[in-house]
């Protein structure tokens, strides 16, 4: 986005995007209402209610699910643990899990806790952009597998998995599949009519919604046990229902459909001319995943050895917000997980930023971008020498 009066250029829609007005017009409206308890027998919290009830359905609409299907969390990483904790408990006699070692961290750091408690993790391998084979699913699962989950897209590179097949895998097998699909949802058509997995994650604040508002889909015949006990949520998600945060996430979702298709392919474009400008004036610079199906809007690339964090400072200073690797385990020293698991060399991993588009781009955050770069990298480079 470049907004007005200023050169502010955000490309970090993959950690957060900006609040749609459409979304904060319907916040605020909740809000002047005077909120009430969805729980709740009276005018105010039948109000709520039908407010509540009409998310839920914009929810359900962008994924092609049934309402009843959707249970509202606090954020992704809950629908995260929910999906797994949950699917644990309630087969208790089953030890196993089957991930990829390119998780977002709320899984991965979920599952190595959980080995520590003797559940067993098998942790697939990537190839060297990225891919998943969908074969690597069947030759893990075995006897004692509880759950298999995985990202459908990779949050720091955008790389797509084969979540189809492998859904056609499971479904054989019998073993529920948990997809975490925080960052595919509204960026790719999802139609879970048609796919047969147990549950679903996704997350309002990668939607232009506000963050405090996410969802897990879990199949009406699928039973977990609940992180959090109580009677909302078809009793899977116990807590009155942040409503507001709700209100924000169905209009998001109602925007995210209106198109879709697209969108994906004005964003597609903006990408991929920052990929070829960027290689046109520095051809060292590598592009990871590039080989692989990927999200439209996500690009990953390293500048050869060059410091990603300096260039990361020097791009903010100039008023562009971008990201290193996953803004959730940004602040380390240690290379990215992801890239290493592709290959990468850490000095490589250390150096690379991922630039994330959203609805608010547009061709002159490309220039921007493009205009700014040639600069910090001399820069850069000189203070590396």
């Amino acid at each position: 986005m470049t907004e007005k009066g200023s050169a502010h250029v955000y490309l970090d829609y993959s950690a957060t995007g900006l609040v749609a007005r459409e979304c904060l017009e319907a916040m605020l409206a909740c809000l002047r209402s005077g909120i009430g308890n969805p729980s709740s027998a009276h005018a105010a919290g039948m109000r709520a209610k039908g407010l509540l009830r009409e998310a839920r359905a914009e929810v359900a609409g962008l994924v092609g699910a049934r309402p009843q299907e959707i249970v509202f969390t606090s954020s992704g990483t809950e629908a995260n643990h929910t999906a797994i904790l949950g699917t644990l408990a309630a087969r208790a006699g089953r030890r196993h899990i089957v991930a990829s070692a390119v998780e977002h961290p709320s899984t991965l750091m979920l599952l190595r806790h959980l080995e520590e408690t003797g559940i067993a993790v098998t942790y697939l391998p990537v190839d060297s952009e990225g891919r998943l084979a969908a074969g690597a699913v069947r030759d893990a699962v075995t006897d004692d597998t509880a759950l298999v989950t995985l990202m459908w897209a990779n949050n720091e590179t955008g790389v797509l998995f084969p979540i189809p097949e492998i859904a056609e895998t499971t479904h054989a097998l019998a073993v529920p599949f948990h997809v975490d699909a925080v960052q595919a949802a509204g960026r790719i058509p999802i139609d879970l009519k048609e796919l047969p997995i147990e549950m679903l994650s996704l997350s309002g604040h990668k939607l232009h919604a506000p963050p405090g508002a996410a969802a897990l889909f879990v199949r009406k015949a699928f039973k977990i046990t609940p992180l959090l006990w109580g009677h909302q949520e078809r009793r899977m998600r116990g807590g009155t229902e942040n409503l507001p945060a709700i209100v924000g996430f169905g209009s998001a979702c109602a925007l995210a459909q209106e198109d879709l298709e697209g969108e994906a392919l004005r964003i597609g474009r903006l990408r991929a001319d920052l990929e070829r400008g960027i290689v046109e004036r520095f051809p060292a610079a590598r592009i990871h995943g590039v080989e692989a199906p990927r999200l439209p809007n996500t690009s990953n690339i390293s500048f050869g050895t060059l410091d990603g964090e300096r260039i990361m400072a020097a791009l903010d200073r100039r008023g562009v917000a971008v990201s290193l690797g996953a803004a959730c385990a940004a602040g380390g020293m240690d290379p990215s997980h992801v890239l290493t698991a592709m290959g990468l060399d850490r000095r490589v991993a250390l150096g690379a930023i991922r630039f994330s588009f959203g609805r608010y781009n547009s061709e002159a955050c490309v220039g921007r971008v493009l205009a700014l770069l040639p600069e910090i990298l001399g820069e850069v480079a000189a203070r590396a020498a």
